[in-house]
């Protein structure tokens, strides 16, 4: 059933014969039935692929983990999808251009996001990367296939008043007040630092520097930076932290545990958490962790803050992924305009909502 072969450099790669067929792209964890009705591969035969591969994500790219796992979901993807025009799993080292064109173009037909796409194509170019060093391939076809053009999505932001809302939630409405103190500190973080919910789940007790009033934040690529907390932030923090033995397992080290196990606080727990705080603060819209991050660039903009200090802040690498909030900001600068200046164009007024109440409080 197993063979192997020798790369341009002498490796020896896995080769699987005697079969034309390959597993689903459900993270290798399903079997499944191709076109040719073929039975699927067994999860190990693909993992074989793609182990080494998966370690040099790890150790070499510097990878989240969220992304390394959505990478290795688009090969075997990929995987699938030459494996139903006929072939083995051994046929990625031979794909050709046209071969990640037509699964773009499958991709599109089944009417997937461009944005995932964008990813998938990603995950291409960095395994074919891989392969040209350790010589399995003798080109990266993916390079030049260029990214579908992507729609135009402003990030969902809440204005000042829901967020006090949000924050200042009664807890005497939640049936348990040691949740309320980790829910509200976590959003407290969320939008007083800006932080990714990956960054703020990612942290340690011991990355919290109450004193200085800063937190240290490992981000994508594995970029640390110094997040500066908030007034109403720290005293959050502190009642949480004293909260925190109550629920943390024996030598856990995050800061956010979940309720059941006391271990680190996942994704989905988090979203449940601020759709909790969204419910008790009467807030309408629903909105996820990162609308809080969304908010703190927006609002630090609306409020005269430069750009590379919110690009400093937000933890970006270029400058172009931060201007996107410039664009909300506009927005609301032009609402303002068009309902105070007296030169606005009478439509455009009577159009306008008014403009969103700007408190003032230490939050910022």
């Amino acid at each position: 059933m197993k063979s192997t072969r020798r790369g341009r450099r002498g490796e020896r790669l896995p080769q699987l014969e005697g079969s034309n067929c390959l597993v689903s792209a459900d993270e290798g964890r399903k079997t499944s039935v191709g076109r040719s009705g073929c039975p699927a591969l067994p999860e190990q035969q693909i993992e074989m692929l793609l182990a080494p591969y998966h370690l040099w994500l790890e150790a070499q790219r510097g990878l989240s983990a969220a992304t390394v796992r959505a990478y290795l979901t688009d090969l075997r993807q990929f995987m699938a999808f030459l494996a139903e025009q006929g072939g083995s799993p051994e046929r990625i080292y031979s794909a050709g251009r046209r071969d990640v064109q037509a699964f773009l173009a499958e991709l599109f037909r089944r009417g997937e996001a461009r944005s995932s796409m964008s990813r998938k194509l990603a995950a291409l170019r960095s395994f074919f990367q891989y392969g040209l060093r350790m010589g399995h391939v003798r080109e990266n076809p993916a390079k030049a296939v260029r990214n579908p053009r992507q729609e135009v999505h402003q990030p969902r932001v809440l204005n000042v008043d829901e967020i006090f809302s949000v924050l200042d939630a009664d807890s005497g409405t939640d049936d348990d007040p040691l949740r309320h103190s980790r829910d509200k500190a976590l959003a407290e973080l969320l939008y007083g630092s800006g932080l990714r919910i990956s960054e703020a789940l990612g942290l340690n007790v011991d990355d919290v520097q109450l004193a200085a009033g800063v937190v240290r934040v490992l981000g994508k690529g594995n970029r640390e930076r110094m997040a500066p907390l908030s007034d109403s932030c720290v005293p959050a923090l502190r009642e949480w932290l004293d909260d925190r033995t109550l629920l943390a397992a024996e030598g856990e080290a995050a800061l956010f545990v979940g309720m059941r196990g006391g271990r680190r606080m996942q994704r989905r727990e988090a979203v449940r958490s601020m759709d909790r705080l969204g419910s008790l603060a009467g807030v309408s819209k629903h909105f996820s962790p990162h609308a809080l991050r969304h908010s703190f660039a927006t609002h630090l903009l609306d409020g005269g803050a430069d750009l590379r200090s919110v690009q400093e802040l937000l933890g970006h690498r270029r400058l172009t992924t931060t201007q996107r909030y410039t664009q909300v900001s506009l927005e609301h600068l032009m609402r303002v305009y068009d309902a105070a200046h007296p030169k606005a164009a009478p439509d455009a007024v009577a159009d306008t909502p008014p403009a969103e109440s700007r408190k003032t409080d230490n939050r910022q």
